[in-house]
């Protein structure tokens, strides 16, 4: 499995890389641009994340149309040329426009939803904390990268060095990325329609976990490096030391979250505890007055983001049936993409206007709230797959299976000539499916 998912994983990993790296010091390096000010640093560091949430579900519903591979490399080629734009704009407004359209490559939910495809349920949560942990290694090398190449040599370097990473991903996926198989499913035109997707409690739930971890995401790179520098006197290229502790306890506590979440069953568990570490390193931030206290602070909110990592693309897959997880993760990376946008600019208007403590109260009370949500989520661990070679029964009577109680979805593989048959084991079991249909 590992051989095949983990190019794809590159791909996207990298991808992220390019849109990391230049966080640690991108405020920093923005607020002094021509007609800059904090409110559109803020807008510019999130900015990427507005036309992601607006292109997110058109590229999930191509890709289940046209295909995954093509899907994804129109969007590579669209973060190529905005990485360019970025990387030679002088002004705020012309970095703001590179930010959107690396934004525009629009295809995260296509890579989830590829690998989705080409891996067996039992083994996807897997799959998906195998892509979880490229990105956060990705997030955590971008930490370290991003703050000493561009503090030695300057954030222009960063954008070409996006570029050639781009480049590199296209070479990836038409070299090493296997095609997905061809899935056939039978569900009425009435069951494609997004308006299921958005009905789906669980779904939904899930979304707007994604929407705000995203959001503390953004908010934490736009007011760590300001902070840093002009509270505590730190250089762009002395960011490192408040980045490196960060990476080194982010990424200690992304192994026992995926193991605790995918094999122990305790996802939501490992959720809950995340944001709660994210409630309290905003009120360490805000309360900080010296520089040790506030990089505590720092670690604790790495901590809490990498626990989640590992486990937000798997969990939102579980609930989205096969032909909807293109546009099921489009919309999930939608949400996650309007927090990014709202974290920055929120992140900007209360820098401007009021300050750090006031943002931390707002960060505690939304974590509350949250915590809450997840407590509320359905357990997905309940429901077995069935894979069924079409030669062991009358293939038919396959139709019969909308009628059993219990039985969450099934769909034809036609590459690998199997039926696969999904159930919730407390409803229903095998025996009574292998009876409707032999």
């Amino acid at each position: 499995m590992f051989k095949t998912i983990f190019p794809l994983s590159l791909i996207i990993s990298l991808r992220f890389l390019g849109l990391f790296i230049v966080l640690p010091v991108l405020s920093v390096y923005a607020l002094h641009l021509e007609g800059s000010n904090e409110l559109l640093v803020g807008i510019t560091i999130g900015g990427y994340a507005l036309t992601q949430m607006l292109l997110q579900i058109p590229f999930g519903i191509m890709s289940d149309k046209i295909g995954r591979k093509i899907t994804i490399f129109i969007g590579l080629v669209i973060f190529l040329i905005g990485s360019l734009i970025c990387a030679y704009s002088s002004t705020i407004y012309g970095l703001m426009i590179g930010r959107f359209l690396q934004g525009a490559a629009a295809i995260g939910a296509v890579g989830t939803a590829m690998i989705s495809d080409m891996v067996k349920e039992e083994v996807r949560g897997h799959a998906m904390a195998i892509m979880g942990g490229c990105i956060a290694a990705s997030f955590a090398i971008s930490m370290m990268l991003g703050s000493i190449i561009g503090g030695y040599y300057g954030v222009d370097k960063l954008f070409f060095i996006t570029a050639a990473l781009s480049i590199f991903a296209m070479i990836v996926l038409y070299t090493k990325v296997p095609n997905p198989p061809k899935i056939i499913h039978n569900y009425g035109a009435d069951e494609r329609e997004l308006k299921h997707i958005l009905k789906d409690k669980d779904l939904m739930k899930m979304n707007i976990t994604n929407m705000l971890q995203k959001g503390m995401m953004t908010l934490a790179f736009m007011v760590i490096p300001i902070i840093m520098v002009q509270e505590f006197g730190f250089a762009k290229k002395e960011l490192w030391m408040v980045y490196l502790p960060a990476m080194i306890f982010g990424v200690l506590a992304m192994g026992p979250s995926a193991i605790l979440g995918e094999k122990k069953h305790r996802s939501k568990e490992m959720l809950m505890i995340g944001v709660a570490l994210f409630a309290i390193s905003y009120v360490m931030m805000g309360y900080a007055h010296k520089a040790p206290w506030f990089i505590v602070g720092v670690v604790v909110f790495f901590i809490g983001f990498n626990m989640h990592e590992p486990l937000m693309q798997s969990m939102a897959s579980k609930y989205a049936k096969v032909h909807q997880k293109g546009a099921a993760l489009g919309v999930f990376n939608t949400f996650g993409y309007a927090g990014t946008f709202i974290g920055g600019v929120f992140g900007g208007y209360f820098l401007q206007h009021f300050g750090i403590m006031e943002i931390a109260w707002v960060i505690f009370i939304i974590c509350i709230l949250w915590l809450f949500l997840i407590a509320s989520l359905k357990n997905p661990s309940h429901n077995k797959n069935i894979y069924l070679p079409y030669s062991s029964f009358d293939l038919t009577r396959a139709e019969h299976l909308h009628h059993v109680i219990g039985v969450v979805e099934w769909y034809r593989n036609e590459s690998e000539q199997i039926l696969v048959v999904k159930y919730d084991r407390n409803v229903t079991n095998q025996e009574t499916i292998l009876a409707v249909i032999s």
